[in-house]
């Protein structure tokens, strides 16, 4: 059995061109200030939503030139340049808006919020955290609209660390599936089995690794399926999905699975109807949230 996603997961999504020439332009980034957008994020990566879509407000607000920490994300239909600063969030009096994450709201985003989001926070963390050098702890300096960061002493550049993980469902190529649980998570929340790619390991490598080391499963002929940004502080998920054996049994290797168990495809459709799995459903079992790859890999095999 073969299937493949439904749809482009949440976080996935093409919005705003992301007008990468302007990032070593800064100049011509900088000369749309005056009628640019600004998308404040707060310290807990939150940011303000009315009716589906991010709220921006006027750049020019915080002054005539981009302040130092502002990082630039591209442009939107209209032709207008999009900058993100961590701030205090302010709420403007005539429209109703909600204070929300990611996490919590990104299901609710259309296209263009959905990667103005995503990318201020993922940009936003790494230079929260990338003030000093990896190299000899020299301090650095925001460069390129917040796309890289240079040594104050020697100028070497560096640039934004993402952590690639892959994500995998594993099924027995016909009609069960397994999901596991966390030992941090609570009774009923299931979801699928992941892990972050080791130095000088494939995608493919790593699913049949950590599938062994979480479960004790031995898996054949994993196939990818997508990928979707994490910014949590800085993942790329990578989606598989690999065939394993029932009659295996499972062993918690490294102590990150609280329990794992084969689940048919009718009670994986059963739990999808419940919802998100922060919903208050009696069901035996919930699954991930809708913003997550990983739904998207459930809900595909299950209707396939």
């Amino acid at each position: 059995m073969t299937f493949t996603l439904r749809n482009v997961p949440l976080l996935s999504r093409v919005g705003a061109d992301r007008a990468d020439a302007l990032r070593t332009d800064i100049d011509a980034a900088i000369a749309g200030w005056a009628d640019a957008l600004l998308l404040r994020v707060d310290n807990r990566n939150q940011v303000l939503i009315a009716d589906g879509s991010v709220v921006l407000g006027a750049a020019s607000e915080v002054g005539d030139t981009p302040p130092a920490d502002a990082v630039f994300l591209g442009r939107i239909a209209d032709g207008r340049h999009v900058w993100a600063v961590r701030s205090v969030l302010h709420a403007p009096d005539d429209v109703p808006v909600e204070v929300l994450d990611l996490r919590r709201a990104g299901q609710v985003f259309d296209d263009v919020s959905a990667q103005l989001v995503a990318s201020a926070t993922a940009l936003l963390n790494w230079h929260d955290q990338a003030r000093f050098s990896a190299v000899d702890g020299t301090p650095t300096k925001l460069a390129k609209g917040g796309w890289s960061r240079v040594n104050m002493l020697t100028g070497h550049e560096e640039f934004p660390r993402i952590d690639p993980a892959i994500i995998v469902l594993v099924h027995d190529g016909h009609d069960r599936a397994v999901l596991a649980r966390q030992t941090m998570w609570p009774p009923r929340l299931f979801s699928l089995i992941a892990g972050f790619v080791e130095a000088g390991e494939s995608f493919e490598t790593c699913v049949v690794r950590e599938v062994a080391e979480e479960i004790g499963l031995s898996v054949r002929d994993p196939q990818y399926l997508g990928s979707q940004p994490w910014p949590f502080p800085r993942s790329l998920m990578v989606g598989f999905h690999a065939i394993g054996d029932p009659e295996q049994e499972f062993a918690f290797h490294d102590g990150e699975i609280a329990e794992a168990a084969w689940f048919t495809r009718a009670e994986v459709r059963e739990a999808l109807d419940q919802g998100d799995w922060s919903s208050d459903s009696q069901s035996k079992l919930l699954l991930p949230g809708s913003i997550s790859i990983a739904r998207e890999i459930i809900e595909s095999w299950a209707y396939a």
